[in-house]
């Protein structure tokens, strides 16, 4: 996990709190002849470093990283990702078989579409789990690739792959997008909020619940969750602009309606679609300041932090002597990963329009539910299970860091990537949907003033993103409540929905 991950310490006072941290194994050290020189770097009777497990370190690679092996061993391969990092993930890669079966079912019986749905969706599972467990190795051999302040940028790379999952599945909904009917554009916008949300409640409700479950209560620091809450701020207004746009004139169209040089629905929604693509850039350009403060000029706030945290890990003594991969095997695990997930999105994809007319499972389900669900996996499983061993610090910059991107990277990115593809890809979310962030920041906000946390308000999350999904669940597709009286109806929803935003939004800022 990256929680174990731990900067090179420098001069012999750092040695001293190695030689405590691995007292227990002094006599191993005797045996082996090892012992701290004046630097505080474990060596051999050879001078060479060597890390905990006695592997000799190779140039470049962090000590916690060192596997003692190079190039590829199938079976050391196998056996190691198999384990994974922590018993959750374990349990989840009992489903690698549906993985060739999910394959083998789209190209034998394309007219089972309920079956390749299913099994594509299930199969995503340990694949996305092995991409997470590959980042993690690889976070662990690369220190030197941002420079030595390692330990955030290490999450930054962590929750990044994480996200290329997210990312997958947005490009092969927009790619199979068709331009007439839009068919996959509610979806888009539903996962994009429904990650957030995912992340936000889900995630973090679990966190807070696990890790609170054997404690009173676990705290955090202010440098962690008053950063993220402020850019989660930030990101919901830039994310909802477009949205509030839109519902605010749908009065003056329907007034307008008939009256030469008026405004129309097709004028709105070009000066919408304008509006949508120029914040997605300047949320990017937002997105890349968060990367660069967090990775170059305030990155020793977030070291100090992060590695008084790494000390509370309960199981890093068992977790330094598990058995690492190479650098070879980080690199061919994280290629068989994205293929088989890109696979998977692909086969999905192709499946969910007919989930959603024939099955009649609604746009908002799909996406606030069902894909996020899916796509999150492995960032939540690391997230949980750092919060697990008391390293809430770690688990909350996983948690806030996959949302930002989320929020300012990924939605971004899918909407500029449609305005080159030509699709109508914008940021004018449903009404629902827009509420539900707002609350959701609001409440999480909340939990997170305090700077500690307990297992009552993870259940509370939990339940409140429970609601959701049933609420989300019943809720229609656009063009089922469209009618007669359908802008009048979508007038009065703007209105009350724009009013409960309004209060939202005033008791944040309070």
């Amino acid at each position: 996990m990256l929680g174990r991950h731990r900067r090179k310490n420098q001069g012999a006072g750092a040695g001293v709190q190695d030689i405590e941290l691995n007292n227990t194994q002094a006599g191993d050290n005797r045996q082996k002849d090892f012992f701290y020189n004046h630097e505080g770097h474990r060596v051999n009777h050879e001078g060479h470093r060597v890390n905990y497990n006695g592997h000799k370190i190779t140039k470049g690679i962090k000590p916690d990283g060192e596997s003692g092996r190079k190039g590829i061993h199938p079976w050391h391969f196998l056996r190691i990702c198999f384990r994974s990092s922590s018993k959750a993930s374990l349990a989840v890669n009992v489903l690698w078989p549906f993985v060739p079966a999910a394959i083998a079912i789209h190209f034998a019986r394309k007219d089972l579409h309920e079956w390749i749905f299913a099994l594509n969706y299930i199969a995503m599972v340990p694949t996305a789990n092995l991409l997470g467990f590959a980042g993690q190795e690889l976070a662990r051999k690369l220190p030197k690739v941002f420079g030595e302040q390692f330990f955030f940028n290490g999450v930054l790379l962590e929750t990044f792959l994480g996200g290329i999952i997210e990312i997958v599945l947005f490009m092969v909904l927009l790619h199979n997008n068709d331009n007439t009917t839009n068919n996959f554009i509610p979806v888009i916008q539903a996962a994009i909020l429904g990650s957030i949300l995912a992340n936000l409640l889900l995630c973090l409700g679990f966190c807070f619940f696990v890790g609170g479950m054997n404690r009173d209560e676990q705290d955090f620091d202010e440098a962690i969750s008053e950063v993220g809450s402020g850019l989660l701020l930030v990101a919901g207004f830039g994310l909802l602009i477009p949205s509030a746009f839109s519902r605010s004139l749908l009065k003056e169209v329907e007034e307008e309606q008939g009256v030469e040089g008026g405004l129309t629905q097709a004028s709105l929604d070009s000066k919408v679609l304008q509006i949508s693509r120029v914040t997605s850039v300047i949320l990017l350009v937002a997105f890349l300041i968060y990367v660069w403060f967090q990775m170059r000029t305030h990155h020793g706030i977030y070291d100090a932090v992060l590695e008084k945290d790494e000390l509370r890990d309960h199981d890093r003594d068992k977790d330094l002597r598990k058995a690492k991969l190479t650098l070879t095997e980080c690199i061919i695990a994280i290629g068989l990963a994205l293929t088989c997930v890109s696979l998977h999105a692909v086969f999905l994809v192709e499946q969910i329009e007919f989930i959603v007319e024939e099955r009649h499972v609604s746009d908002s389900f799909m996406g606030l539910i069902l894909v996020p669900l899916v796509e999150k996996l492995a960032e939540h499983l690391t997230a949980v299970d750092e919060a697990h061993d008391n390293q809430m610090n770690f688990a909350l910059a996983h948690v806030l860091g996959a949302t930002i991107q989320t929020a300012l990277f990924n939605s971004s990115l899918v909407v500029i990537v449609g305005w080159g593809l030509g699709k109508a890809m914008s940021l004018d979310f449903e009404i629902f949907n827009v509420v539900l962030l707002i609350l959701a920041i609001v409440v999480v906000g909340n939990f997170l003033r305090d700077g500690k946390s307990n297992y009552l308000e993870g259940a509370l999350c939990i339940l409140v993103y429970l609601i959701i999904a049933v609420a989300s669940w019943y809720y229609p597709n656009p063009h089922h409540s469209e009618g007669e009286s359908g802008s009048e109806a979508s007038n009065s929803t703007a209105e009350a929905g724009a009013e409960v935003a309004e209060r939202a939004i005033r008791m944040l800022l309070s």
